[in-house]
């Protein structure tokens, strides 16, 4: 290409590759065009996130760029992928793949790292089966909110470049305004990708192409996520290769906790090797704190509670062990005593991977610069406190620091405090809470090196001020896709960006709850 061609990446700023389809097995993607969009418009652009991946902004304001985010772009250079995979959906297995969503390509970054560029809502694909591929403007806009709050959270996540309007509607109980999600990630290879893998090795080992498809898939997974580990011999790299991502999945759900996001469909094909939150479908925020809080409307059994999203994440973890371990035993078509084994004491390894993580978080949120496992009664005594009394999960922590050194919280009201609940105030005025409290500093005294300040200072650090509220978000979204009004959704997102600043006049972002009277919050796997 030439620098006079505005398709140039000197002009665009784009250098995408296409490993996944060259280095990989026909059968898990297809070539795949988005579909055509009469009148795309670009309605929200990450322009931080763009400089972050090399692009260009003013060409991606322009016609041409807006036609490579919609799809639209029938270059070579753009190669079109729907990836297939199966998953465990609550619990059952089933053949799955890329129903909405079309991968563009691997964006090359200035650090050097290969990013997916992936359109949610694109259109029809293979593994569509009675879906029409696309997606509706709120629930697009919804991830693009979560996924960029959860980044502001420092917590691994997919991110979001843009989102455009289809100019086309789509119907579900009622019709409404379509619209495209362009999302990135580290990749989108999921715990379902190798069980999709697995799968194909067993039921099509007639086919000599199939033959060591999970080797190839795992090799890879490590060359792009885990390259330190091709260091290791035959042996033991795919047993650390398992290691890895449950220390990066033990990691994430320990955050998760930490903010009290509830994601609402943990399944096999929600989890992702890299260790990156991924599909903003029925997530919320949880409010009052209550272990049992579910969000989604299908999840009639709570499996995917608050409470359960570790159990959930180590039994997807043995679904991943399940595919991994033929390697293990360095046989492609066998699962022998040892291999059994060795697999059973690695995802055994989750539960303390998960706790080491869990404490030096919660840990973090009460001030305490190095917790040790005396510290957990401390943790949970406190979140049985907020429990009983029904306190805010996000306003308790956040407030907490307030309370460092005074005897009781007689002040409450004169600590920037009017937005508590009345439950969250009546926590820190308790019997309780004073002889909670009376512990609590006592253990940060055993620390002489790191003082009151150290302690505020690391609290403030891990207790976010604000987060997606969930009548807030539901406000945005509402005036955005309804009436084409977007300025509560953007200073959503200017708050949410700095969520552990306080928000200053924009106080609102830290109110507790739905308005009295109102049903309660239910979220959808709405497309």
């Amino acid at each position: 290409m030439s620098k006079n061609d505005p398709s140039s990446a000197e002009n665009t700023g784009l250098l995408l590759q296409n490993t996944y389809q060259e280095k990989l097995a026909d059968c898990l993607y297809s070539h795949q065009l988005p579909a055509t969009f009469l009148r795309p418009e670009l309605l929200q652009f990450n322009e931080k996130l763009a400089l972050q991946l090399g692009l260009n902004l003013d060409y991606f304001k322009t016609e041409a760029g807006i036609q490579f985010l919609s799809g639209q772009d029938r270059s070579p250079s753009v190669k079109p992928i729907a990836q297939a995979y199966a998953g465990h959906q609550f619990g059952h297995f089933t053949i799955l793949g890329d129903g909405r969503a079309i991968i563009l390509g691997e964006q090359k970054t200035p650090s050097g790292s290969l990013l997916d560029i992936q359109l949610k809502g694109a259109g029809q694909t293979p593994y569509s089966r009675q879906g029409d591929g696309r997606a509706t403007l709120s629930s697009m806009l919804r991830e693009y909110l979560i996924s960029e709050a959860m980044a502001g959270l420092k917590i691994p996540t997919t991110r979001s470049l843009a989102v455009l309007s289809t100019g086309e509607p789509v119907y579900r109980e009622q019709e409404h305004p379509g619209a495209i999600l362009v999302r990135v990630a580290e990749s989108h290879i999921r715990v379902g990708t190798f069980q999709y893998a697995a799968y194909m090795a067993v039921n099509k080992d007639s086919d000599s192409s199939y033959n060591g498809i999970v080797k190839q898939l795992a090799d890879y997974a490590i060359a792009r996520h885990y390259p330190e580990l091709n260091n290791y011999d035959a042996d033991s790299r795919y047993q650390e290769f398992f290691k890895a991502v449950i220390k990066r999945q033990a990691f994430l759900i320990a955050n998760w906790q930490r903010v009290g996001f509830i994601h609402g469909v943990m399944n096999t094909d929600n989890m992702t090797i890299s260790g990156e939150t991924i599909d903003y479908g029925p997530c919320a925020f949880m409010d009052t704190y209550d272990p049992n809080t579910v969000f989604s409307s299908i999840d009639h059994q709570g499996r995917y509670r608050f409470s359960n999203q570790p159990v959930i994440a180590q039994w997807n973890i043995a679904r991943l062990a399940e595919c991994l371990m033929p390697l293990f035993n360095n046989s492609p078509h066998e699962k022998s005593d040892k291999a059994m084994a060795v697999a059973e004491k690695i995802v055994a390894e989750f539960k303390s991977c998960y706790k080491i993580n869990w404490l030096e978080q919660m840990g973090a949120k009460l001030g305490i610069h190095k917790p040790e496992d005396p510290d957990n009664t401390l943790i949970t005594n406190f979140l049985m406190l907020m429990q009983v009394h029904q306190a805010d999960f996000t306003q308790t922590f956040r407030i907490l620091s307030s309370y460092m050194t005074s005897p009781l919280a007689d002040n409450i009201e004169n600590n920037h405090a009017t937005y508590l609940t009345a439950q969250t105030k009546a926590l820190f005025l308790s019997d309780g809470f004073a002889q909670w409290q009376k512990t609590w500093q006592n253990r940060l005294a055993l620390d002489p090196n790191f003082t009151v300040q150290d302690a505020i200072a690391l609290m403030l650090d891990n207790n976010p001020a604000v987060i997606p509220r969930n009548h807030e978000v539901e406000n945005a979204l509402q005036q955005a896709s309804e009436s084409n009004d977007f300025t509560k959704f953007k200073a959503m997102l200017r708050v949410l960006e700095t969520p552990y600043q306080d928000p200053g006049e924009e106080d609102n972002y830290l109110t507790a709850s739905f308005p009295e009277g109102l049903p309660a919050y239910v979220t959808y796997c709405g497309t």
